[in-house]
């Protein structure tokens, strides 16, 4: 019953921040965040939403536009699109972006909503013994059958992967062979990669309708950047793994960061003039979504795990999510500077984090498969959601939303990040800096002396305190007990007194007992065993016995006070009792 109102409360909540502008659960959209953008196509003010639609997954697959609830146009795509960016690709007046649409080995370029230009991605190197064997069946000197053995054998031993014909072709049954052959054979072999990921990096200017540059991720490993005018790859970088996931910062001509997370599990930076990775994050699952919040990196994983990390690869917090990541977005408020993610979830929610902490919650009629955040229209906070049923949601985020960071998440406190105003170096730190330097070897010997003589010394005060047996407590927690000895008399009769004490706050102890250890030949004693009554906390209990003197030579020995738990035979509490020397001899 209790979580039905828990329920109701953070739907009030997000209710109170959010407005809903539209929901179409038939909307027939079917794409993920990559492909969604928001563009001024026309130079009008108003943004449009802008939508790679991936149809049936073989058919169907379209670009549409929409402005406000209703789509304004729509272009068919060949393949599926991989990813969707907006772009300025010149200084021409009206300033209007173009869109470019990653699709197959392929990039189509899209000018006041028509097809502008496609540029091809270079052709990979073809492994010479492949394109022998489709040679020799150009001939017709070996057969359908040999050819499958030996491209068989090419693949399993050759470093140069085969050709997509090649790999067909070992698809295919026996009766198919040489039909395929018959129509391929006079065609020359081309190796073609696909692009899987696409970015915009700007040129030389940091203005948000400056020139920008295309970067596309390939199946082949290589990450390249794009001359925005020519379509001529300005640099070419290669990675350890497939790119799936990528983030760019930062101008093309003076400083840029490109942070890839692979297909192997791995994150990888790179930058400018390093051809190679500069620094690399290893996760413990695959990434499922990249976003980056000005300077750090916040990965969701296949482990409902949402992790932060610095841009030089350090960890900073990891959050447990209730429900597996279905889409990742940034939420970018520039009139209010707020930066946050936005986490959709397989449990029908979006969540939007600050840093590890949940701010907000979403609840959505249906699991979430791409988000975006921004200016749709002439509307600056609105959030667009696209469902796993195809449907269509636009939410606009109040003006009087106000988000208020909760911790949700275990681990040390949100004020433990911040980092401490460290003084700078003065002269004195940078003088005793250079001395200990100097000095190192002396200072540790006479730290090593000094260390050795408080060792010493600590030793004989322990061994002095167990001779003595000064006031022994017992070491057990669980009965706290104080003891001390007080014994009176010349001789040779003495009497001993123990004084017991129960030092806990508020418990008795019961059922004890004491037992005194001792040389028989030189002392007696009436009873050398008895039992202690109940001790009440706070007060001192004095038990009293006489120890008769034996010997007649002037010398003492040690009285041993134990006390124990009736039934247990490892005492609590133990003492050494100095008997002194007896004036006289006992009358037997």
């Amino acid at each position: 019953m209790s979580a039905a109102p828990a329920e109701m409360k953070e739907n009030a909540e997000a209710n109170a921040k959010w407005l809903d502008a539209h929901y179409d659960p038939v909307a027939n959209l079917y794409t993920f965040s990559p492909c969604i953008a928001l563009a001024d196509l026309q130079g009008d003010g108003e943004n449009k939403l802008v939508v790679g639609d991936l149809g049936t997954g073989v058919c169907s697959m379209k670009l549409k536009v929409y402005r406000g609830t209703s789509m304004m146009s729509e272009n068919t795509l060949l393949d599926l699109p991989t990813g969707l960016v907006s772009f300025f690709m010149d200084q021409h007046e009206p300033r209007t972006p173009a869109i470019a649409v990653a699709s197959g080995p392929f990039i189509y370029v899209y000018k006041n909503l028509r097809p502008y230009f496609k540029f091809t991605l270079p052709t990979l190197e073809v492994n010479p013994l492949e394109q022998e064997v489709w040679s020799q069946a150009k001939e017709d000197m070996i057969d359908p059958l040999s050819l499958k053995e030996m491209l068989e054998g090419i693949r399993d031993k050759a470093d140069i992967p085969l050709s997509v014909r090649s790999l067909k072709f070992l698809m295919l049954d026996p009766q198919e062979m040489e039909a395929f052959v018959n129509v391929h054979k006079q065609q020359p072999i081309r190796r073609q990669t696909v692009i899987t990921c696409i970015s915009t990096l700007k040129k030389n200017m940091a203005d948000e309708d400056a020139v920008s540059c295309l970067v596309i991720g390939t199946e082949s490993k290589d990450v390249f950047v794009l001359d925005p005018e020519a379509f001529t790859i300005l640099s070419q970088m290669s990675l350890p793994s497939a790119p799936t996931l990528m983030d760019v910062t930062g101008q093309f001509d003076v400083e840029f960061r490109i942070t890839v997370a692979c297909r192997n599990g791995n994150i990888y930076v790179l930058r400018r003039e390093s051809p190679k990775p500069k620094y690399c994050i290893e996760l413990s699952s695959h990434p499922v979504g990249l976003v980056r919040v000005g300077k750090n990196v916040v990965v969701g994983c296949a482990q409902e795990t949402l992790q932060g990390y610095t841009q030089k690869g350090k960890k900073l917090w990891t959050v447990y999510l209730p429900a597996a990541i279905t889409a990742m977005g940034l939420m970018d408020h520039h009139s209010r500077g707020f930066q946050a993610v936005l986490v959709g979830l397989a449990s029908s929610e979006v969540h939007l984090y600050r840093d590890k902490n949940l701010v907000s919650t979403i609840k959505t009629p249906d699991v979430v498969t791409s988000i975006c955040f921004g200016r749709y229209g002439r509307e600056e906070g609105t959030l667009i959601m696209t469902t796993k049923g195809g449907g269509l949601m636009v939410k606009i985020l109040k003006r009087t939303a106000v988000f208020e960071d909760r911790d949700m998440a275990p681990g040390p406190p949100l004020a433990q990040s911040i980092r401490l105003n460290v003084p700078k170096k003065t002269k004195l730190y940078v003088d005793q800096t250079m001395r200990e330097r100097e000095n190192a070897v002396a200072m540790h010997r006479t730290f090593q002396m000094d260390l050795s003589r408080l060792r010493l010394a600590v030793a004989r005060a322990y061994v002095k305190a167990l001779e003595s047996s000064l006031t022994p407590m017992s070491s057990s927690l669980a009965e706290p007990l104080k003891m001390n000895a007080v014994v009176q008399g010349l001789g040779p009769s003495f009497k001993l007194t123990l004084n017991i004490q129960n030092t806990a706050a508020c418990r008795p102890v019961m059922n004890l007992a004491v037992s005194f250890l001792y040389d028989e030949t030189l002392y007696s004693m009436r009873s050398a065993f008895f039992q202690i009554p109940l001790l009440v906390p706070g007060l001192n209990y004095p038990i009293d016995t006489f120890v008769e003197c034996l010997s007649d030579k002037g010398i003492s020995d040690i009285i041993k006070v134990f006390v124990l738990r009736e039934g247990k035979s490892a005492p609590l509490l133990t003492a050494h009792i100095n008997m002194p020397v007896s004036e006289g001899l006992a009358l037997n």
